[in-house]
Parts: structure tokens; C-alpha cells; sequence
């Protein structure tokens, strides 16, 4: 009839939806944080975070759980590391071995004693938090989350949606942190100073 579609244009249009379904399952199939590289299976978005990012194809290799537990305990780390990297520029203990500055040179005013016991410590508080199951295929065999620890002492978690926030606040700010402090400490190495001194140092009306 003189309303009915041609089937010529019924055709086209059938194609069209067709190209666009196939266009999002290509998307699907990509990689969020690095489109031309496929998304990794085993970053399918249940996550906190999780915008596909592995070029390297760790997760292929080892326990998407072990390394959301790495990866978190890493940034927080860091972020503690990045807050001393800057604060120990403007106060610190006063006594000669923790005088220095610049957290790249302080590091090797500690004596062997107290970086042992630093070292054991760090080795005993894996061992008992993770109740002596140190590989990935043992590690959250009791259903532990990867990162949980049990610590919230001002109970922000008590709030799912609060708590989903915090959750992608922390491994965010936690990469961020990672990348921060690596920054902090090489450029205590190039220049001989903290992230304060080098800044404060800088010749900010420079031309190139």
C-alpha cells in the first residue's frame, strides 16, 4: 500500500540495526581504558575500578583476586609514603638519623637493626592477616574479599552506597598514589631534594 515500507528501505534499515548491534558488541569487547586492545576476560567489571586496563595480560597468568589484593595494598602504601615523603621536609624527630629531608637519603640513615625489624614486621602482619596463606590460590579460600582487612574503626562502611564510594575513592586515589610517589622518589634521586625543596627551588620565570 501507499503506506507500507519498500522492502528495499525495510532492507537497509535491517542492516543498519544490525551494524550498530554488532558496532556495541565490539565496544563490549574492548578494552574501556585502552580501546584498541581487547578487554581481558578476566576484567568483566564485577570490580571496584575495573576499566579493563592490562596490556601486559597479567591477569591471564595469575589470580585476578591476588592482584586486587596487591594492587590495593600498593596504593595504600603509597599514599602513606607520598604524605611522609613531604611531611619529613618540615617536621621530623630530633636526632641525627632522622634529620635528613629527603626520604631517598634518610632511608639509609636507618640503621641495619631497625630495618630488619621493620622488614620482619611487615613479614608478620601478612602472614597473620592473611592467616599464614600466602599464595593466591589459598589466600581468600575463606571468602575474604581482596583488600578487606577488617579495618574500619569509624565505621564507614556501614553504608553500602557510602561504602561503594569509599571502595573507588581509595583504589583510585591509591593508582594515583602509586604514580605520586614514584615521581617523589626519583626526583629525590635526579636533584638531591624533597618534593618541597625542588619545588621551592625552581627558577618559575625561565624561559625556553
Amino acid at each position: 500500500s501507499a503506506f507500507s515500507a519498500s522492502p528495499m528501505l525495510v532492507k537497509s534499515g535491517s542492516r543498519a540495526a544490525t551494524s550498530a548491534l554488532s558496532g556495541m558488541k565490539m565496544q563490549e569487547d574492548m578494552s574501556a581504558s585502552v580501546p584498541f586492545l581487547p578487554r581481558p576476560a578476566a576484567l568483566d567489571g564485577t570490580m571496584v575500578g575495573d576499566v579493563g586496563f592490562d596490556p601486559l595480560g597479567f591477569t591471564t597468568k595469575y589470580d585476578i583476586k591476588w592482584l586486587r589484593e596487591s594492587e590495593l595494598k600498593h596504593g595504600r602504601i603509597c599514599m602513606l609514603a607520598s604524605l611522609g615523603c613531604i611531611v619529613q621536609e618540615i617536621v621530623h624527630l630530633p636526632f641525627a638519623a632522622t634529620s635528613n629531608p629527603v626520604a631517598s637519603e634518610a632511608f639509609f640513615q636507618v640503621p641495619a637493626g631497625g630495618l630488619w625489624q621493620i622488614f620482619a614486621g611487615i613479614g608478620v602482619a601478612e602472614h597473620l592477616s592473611n592467616n599464614f596463606k600466602m599464595s593466591g590460590s589459598t589466600m581468600f579460600s575463606e571468602g575474604r574479599t581482596p583488600g578487606n582487612l577488617g579495618f574500619d574503626p569509624l565505621g564507614f562502611g556501614k553504608n553500602e552506597a557510602a561504602r561503594a564510594r569509599y571502595e573507588l575513592a581509595e583504589i583510585k586515589n591509591g593508582r594515583l598514589a602509586m604514580l605520586g610517589f614514584s615521581g617523589m622518589i626519583h626526583g629525590c634521586f635526579i636533584t638531591g631534594k624533597g618534593p618541597i625543596g625542588t619545588l621551592t627551588s625552581l627558577d618559575w620565570h625561565q624561559s625556553f
